[in-house]
């Protein structure tokens, strides 16, 4: 028992049961307890920005290798392609097998657009601004403070090749950022024992606020989708991983905090300081893994892909709306670009799937109010796969870069995963 004490795993375990009882049995409690799990994503995001820049900083300014640096990034962009393109295929597939929303026949008329309209204003806000803007922060410190990780991953590289370019004269400088980055993953590891805490008041809020009741009448859809989701990480990131030597399993269970915590607070950005430590402590070289993981979790959202096609045919599905094949060919690859850059948090799948349905006037925005109640339970499934597929992601490219030996690889995942 001692020893389960020390386990964060164990503590994260506890706090997602006890919440979700509490918000079952005093739903209004529940409901007052979300400034725990708000606070606690606002504790991880603060690190966030400053983790990433330091992490990217050193790994280009150690390896001095700026084709290298390039090589990376294209492969890891195509692999983002390719395994977002499946996704989407497969949400489309499922939807189009096992017609979820066969049956609903919802009238249009009787839709609540009120309830849809401030997530289809963000939508609308976000398919019309640009997207370099967004990209390029309004100063250099803002950037590592607007929360935006596509700023802090420019901002980096555009440092870590400065400094790799002035060699030995940034010395001192890349010695300062060593030293923040040793200060930076402590503070982490300190934040991270909030996870139980911030899980419990995440999960208590959840059920609380929506409680399970809102489920029955979408059943069929929510295990529709947990099930797609299931089917992409075991069949498709499966392969993958075996095809790069290592078992997903044991990947897994090596990540089973990060999973538990995502699961808790529907938040993959939560956890992303711990994966970055995590992968590297596999093997994977810090550039790689600076470099993968904050572009894979704006570009390489694979749960988010399977819910806006599954979801959207759900949609034209339960409005009786029979899509032609162009037209849910248009709905693919619009999903395709609106899921780049989609937020991490929760929510942010829910917006991009308001901006894709704007490409189909037959199916309205307003469509969304049907799902409304229940995207809080799906984003944990996005969140997971979202989680699972950036931590192959990243340990496929180091194996395409040579970085890590299959046996090696394997021999590190089969050791007792640490607790933090």
């Amino acid at each position: 028992m001692p020893r389960l004490a020390r386990s964060l795993y164990f503590w994260v375990v506890l706090a997602v049961v006890a919440g979700a009882l509490l918000g079952s049995l005093a739903p209004a409690t529940g409901v007052a307890l979300k400034p725990l799990g708000d606070g606690f994503i606002r504790l991880i995001r603060m690190l966030v920005g400053p983790i990433v820049f330091c992490t990217i900083v050193l790994g280009i300014a150690h390896m001095r290798d700026l084709p290298r640096v390039g090589r990376v990034g294209l492969k890891a962009l195509a692999y983002f392609e390719v395994l977002s393109t499946l996704a989407l295929a497969l949400g489309m597939a499922v939807a189009a097998i096992a017609r979820p929303g066969q049956g609903f026949h919802v009238d249009p008329a009787s839709l609540d657009a009120a309830a849809v309209a401030k997530y289809a204003s963000a939508a609308h806000e976000q398919s019309v601004t640009d997207f370099l803007l967004n990209v390029i922060p309004a100063t250099l410190p803002g950037a590592l403070t607007g929360g935006e990780l596509l700023q802090v991953l420019l901002v980096a590289l555009l440092t870590g090749f400065g400094a790799a370019l002035a060699g030995e004269r940034a010395q001192p400088f890349v010695g300062f950022v060593e030293s923040a980055s040793q200060v930076l993953f402590r503070v982490v590891g300190f934040v991270m024992w909030a996870a139980p805490l911030g899980a419990f008041g995440a999960m208590a809020y959840t059920l609380g606020k929506f409680g399970w009741a809102s489920l029955a009448p979408l059943a069929r859809f929510m295990g529709v989708f947990y099930l797609t989701c299931a089917l992409f990480v075991a069949l498709v990131l499966g392969s993958v991983a075996r095809l790069a030597g290592f078992p997903l399993w044991r990947l897994v269970a090596y990540l089973k905090t990060e999973i538990l915590t995502v699961i808790g607070t529907s938040s993959s950005e939560s956890v992303l300081a711990p994966l970055i430590e995590k992968l590297e402590r596999l093997g994977c070289r810090r550039a790689t893994v600076g470099l993968v993981v904050p572009t894979g979790y704006s570009f390489n959202l694979d749960g988010t892909c399977i819910y806006l096609s599954l979801a959207a045919l759900f949609l034209a599905q339960a409005l009786d709306v029979d899509l032609s094949l162009p037209q849910q060919l248009t709905l693919l690859v619009v999903a395709m670009l609106s899921s780049k850059g989609a937020a991490t948090v929760t929510g942010g799948g829910f917006i991009t799937l308001a901006a894709t349905l704007a490409v189909v006037p037959s199916v309205p925005v307003a469509a969304l109010a049907l799902i409304l109640g229940i995207d809080r339970f799906m984003s944990e499934a996005r969140a997971v796969t979202n989680l699972i597929g950036n931590a192959v992601a990243t340990l496929v490219i180091s194996r395409w870069e040579g970085e890590l030996e299959p046996a090696a690889l394997r021999a590190a995942l089969a050791r007792e995963p640490a607790a933090g």
